[in-house]
């Protein structure tokens, strides 16, 4: 009976966890612009959305540079200069692309290399909004100087409060929540064993000619 009485409790603090971690998501998308920091970075995703949001940041002056992370290698630079908007002149001089990442894991280390060549202490972080807690988690956990701001791509079909009623935007916040707490409990192992993993291997190479599209890492 203890042990039945263990599980359900365990269960109802994860659904309970569930609906705040959606809530939270569903909250993220802001009402305005961010104040401007050093630079702007941008993960890939399923959409060009997120990529647009960041570039139209770059226009407004958010940041002196803008990094589009998890780029992947297939697609050469002008052909991701067409999906997105803005100037040639903005894209080609304050632009720089990310191959290394493929995955979230990935695009913390090469956001984190990148603001280190830099010298960045403040960045603006855009993702989408189911994505942005692990992201922020990820990259405070291989460059936990720097100072994130979020701004968050708004996921339409998330945005509705039954969310969980259908089946794909059900989906989508479960596997994410549980990613979520996949990465909360890697951290606190290494905080309770104080060993951490080498911090930002992956370096983005800026003058890279062949790139990639938007849709690779996340």
């Amino acid at each position: 009976m203890r042990f039945l009485t263990l599980i359900a409790t365990i269960a109802l603090l994860w659904l309970v966890g569930l609906f705040v971690f959606a809530d939270r998501v569903r909250g993220l998308t802001p009402a305005a612009e961010p104040e401007r920091a050093d630079a702007i970075v941008a993960l890939t995703g399923p959409s060009a959305e997120r990529v647009n949001a960041a570039v139209r940041l770059l226009e407004h002056d958010k940041g002196d540079r803008l990094l589009i992370s998890g780029v992947n290698p297939s697609v050469r630079r002008q052909e991701l200069r067409a999906l997105t908007p803005g100037s040639d002149k903005l894209f080609n001089c304050c632009v720089d692309l990310g191959f290394e990442a493929e995955n979230t894991v990935g695009n913390a280390q090469e956001i984190g290399a990148w603001a280190r060549s830099h010298q960045y202490k403040r960045l603006i972080v855009v993702t989408s909004d189911y994505h942005m807690p692990r992201s922020l988690l990820e990259i405070h956990s291989v460059a936990p100087e720097l100072k994130l701001v979020p701004y968050a791509v708004e996921t339409p079909s998330l945005d509705n409060s039954r969310w969980w009623k259908a089946a794909v935007t059900a989906r989508r916040m479960t596997l994410e929540y549980m990613k979520y707490l996949a990465v909360l409990g890697r951290e606190a192992l290494h905080r309770l064993t104080g060993k951490h993993p080498e911090r930002n291997p992956i370096a983005p190479d800026p003058s890279a000619t062949s790139e990639a599209s938007p849709e690779t890492a996340g």
